[in-house]
């Protein structure tokens, strides 16, 4: 089918008038009608008929307005949503995030988000940090966000740091160590309460006391998920080495201590990782644009 024909008869028929739309379309009034006549001969069928000095639409006519209205309403929405989509108010971004950035920084992060971009779909999937490098890498994800990097990842991930917290050792109030100071060696002679392999935290420890030559901690309780291995604590069973992010509240309630190791200071690097080579949507561009200008901020 002709749609530029259609398309003049689509604007003849809602204007009923072949000189409007002559002007509206700034095509001359014969050319309009030949190629309409040319039309109506394609569909065998005749659209117009003449009314006084006007001219009307035939039974069949009327339909096919019905018709070319929708096609062409359709025509708007699907321009409209490639408007929306390079402008980043619409489209959907899938997020790959280890436990810390989505249970503490996404939530905030994506609520600020939706009241500016409302159209946005978005998927979260929390996992640990060598599923979510995967996904990234397997274009499973547009994006990835870590609460500390893993030690080596291929050239073709590009990082941005956002910003840094510290990583602690807490225990429950009533443990010997609450709020003391003690050495390394000491400290991993404690039952541990730990994230699943793969959990950047854990790589982080036992990479730590390969640095300082110390025996690895003994993890006597492994959970797949933050909170799990929080509360366990809390509890009262064992200690967990965690960032900052996630256990501030729990020890200014007084829920959880502080245990200081003697000479160790360590950052925990939250960043965003993307795809090298590959542009990012307008939405997921608005998203880190959005992060970076809100980072995490204690209370």
């Amino acid at each position: 089918m002709n749609l530029h024909a259609l398309r003049l008869f689509h604007v003849i028929a809602s204007t009923r008038s072949v000189t409007r739309a002559s002007e509206i379309l700034n095509i001359s009034q014969p050319a309009i009608t030949a190629q309409i006549k040319k039309f109506e001969k394609e569909l065998s069928f005749s659209l117009f008929k003449p009314q006084g000095r006007g001219i009307a639409l035939t039974d069949a006519g009327e339909q096919m307005e019905q018709l070319a209205k929708r096609l062409f309403s359709v025509e708007q929405q699907i321009e409209q949503f490639a408007y929306d989509y390079l402008n980043g108010t619409n489209g959907h971004i899938r997020i790959a995030a280890t436990y810390l950035p989505a249970h503490v920084l996404l939530p905030t992060w994506i609520a600020k988000f939706k009241q500016q971009y409302e159209q946005v779909e978005m998927s979260i999937t929390t996992t640990n940090s060598s599923d979510a490098l995967k996904q990234l890498l397997n274009v499973e994800a547009d994006l990835a966000i870590y609460g500390g990097l893993p030690e080596e990842y291929p050239d073709t991930v590009e990082t941005e740091e956002l910003f840094q917290d510290e990583l602690w050792f807490v225990v429950a109030p009533g443990h010997r160590y609450a709020n003391q100071q003690v050495s390394l060696s000491d400290m991993m002679k404690e039952p541990f309460v730990m994230r699943e392999e793969g959990s950047s935290t854990r790589e982080r420890l036992l990479a730590l006391c390969r640095t300082y030559s110390t025996s690895a901690p003994k993890i006597n309780l492994q959970f797949n998920g933050l909170h799990e291995a929080i509360t366990a604590v809390i509890a009262g069973y064992g200690a967990n080495f965690v960032s900052s992010l996630v256990v501030q509240k729990y020890v200014e309630r007084g829920e959880l201590c502080r245990v200081y190791v003697e000479g160790i200071r360590l950052q925990n690097t939250i960043a965003v990782c993307t795809r090298k080579y590959e542009p990012l949507s307008a939405a997921a561009a608005h998203f880190i644009k959005m992060i970076r200008q809100n980072p995490y901020k204690k209370s």
